[in-house]
């Protein structure tokens, strides 16, 4: 009998990709979540690709007695629940970095938006004003001899500060599993405690995990540490700024401006006060897709799931199931 891979696309282009990607010996059924064939499909799933949601309780693990391995497709696994994965001995494992190049780029996007004001230059010309009434009074900045400070310093942290050394930035950096000294000076960056981060940075981006020690990372305390010039940047997830705390530091001269991927609630509602402002740069969750990552999400996936099935350890499991490993 060959192994079965459910798998469960999060948009219309996955399904032709999973199909010519997967791996030879193995059995791709393709469902969508929720549905009732994602429930027929789970008694005989080996590999389950793709779904990381809260349905996933101690009653879904205890319908998929063969399952091995639940292998998302995405960076971010908040969605899970961690616990029912732990009680049924199921390692989970995020997507590799197979979008690591796409949201650095986009943070360093958000970055070059908000210092060199482009939705207000945008608006000006396509307003037929040119250069806008009070262009002297809209400063506009460079990156380069600017310091950049980075929250969390994984995976994509590691190449935003490659990308800040680039562009001539001075590179600092936060994280509870901080480099020793040799990595520091091969990436050009420094470790400096948090609140030296905020208070020194003249862009604060930030790359961390949505955990209950992370929601909320950024509100009043920490925004009122940052430099009235300072940028903050989010492409990691939405709960880790206090959005009401951060509205009030945007409106109130606090700081700059802010460029964000993502908010608290997604879609975000229609009247967010963050809409009306012109000192922010806001994008619709889309740092991560990119044409060219959806086929290294994919080749991580298979390679992933064909080392379980030769009896090896899997690659990129979250940090809360690694002991599930030893």
């Amino acid at each position: 009998m060959q192994p079965r891979i459910v798998f469960v696309p999060s948009g219309a282009p996955d399904g032709p990709i999973a199909r010519e990607m997967a791996p030879p010996g193995f059995e791709l059924v393709q469902v969508a979540a929720g549905s009732p064939e994602l429930a027929a499909a789970m008694p005989g799933c080996d590999y389950l690709v793709g779904l990381g949601d809260a349905s996933m309780t101690d009653a879904f693990f205890a319908a998929a007695p063969r399952l091995k391995l639940i292998q998302l497709l995405s960076a971010g696994y908040d969605k899970c629940d961690i616990e029912a994965a732990r009680r049924a001995a199921i390692p989970i494992c995020n997507n590799g970095g197979a979008n690591s190049v796409a949201v650095a780029e986009h943070a360093v996007m958000l970055m070059l938006a908000t210092a060199r004001q482009l939705v207000w230059q945008h608006t000006s010309v396509a307003s037929g004003q040119w250069r806008g009434n009070n262009w002297d009074q809209r400063h506009v900045y460079e990156l380069q001899g600017k310091t950049l400070g980075i929250i969390g310093l994984g995976t994509i942290g590691k190449k935003v500060a490659r990308l800040g050394r680039a562009f001539g930035m001075n590179v600092q950096y936060f994280d509870t599993m901080r480099l020793n000294e040799d990595a520091e000076d091969a990436l050009g960056a420094r470790f400096r405690l948090f609140d030296e981060v905020l208070r020194t940075s003249d862009l604060v981006s930030l790359h961390v995990p949505l955990l209950e020690s992370t929601r909320h990372m950024i509100s009043t305390r920490e925004l009122a540490l940052m430099k009235p010039s300072a940028y903050l940047i989010n492409t990691c997830r939405g709960p880790v700024v206090d959005e009401v705390a951060l509205h009030a530091a945007l409106t109130g001269g606090v700081i700059a401006g802010a460029g964000l991927d993502v908010f608290e609630r997604e879609p975000p509602a229609p009247d967010n006060p963050l809409f009306v402002l012109e000192n922010v740069v806001l994008t619709p969750h889309l740092a991560g897709p990119t044409w060219e990552n959806r086929a290294k999400r994919f080749r991580n996936a298979f390679d992933n799931i064909q080392r379980v099935q030769r009896g090896q350890a899997p690659y990129w499991v979250i940090p809360e199931l690694r002991d599930l490993l030893a």
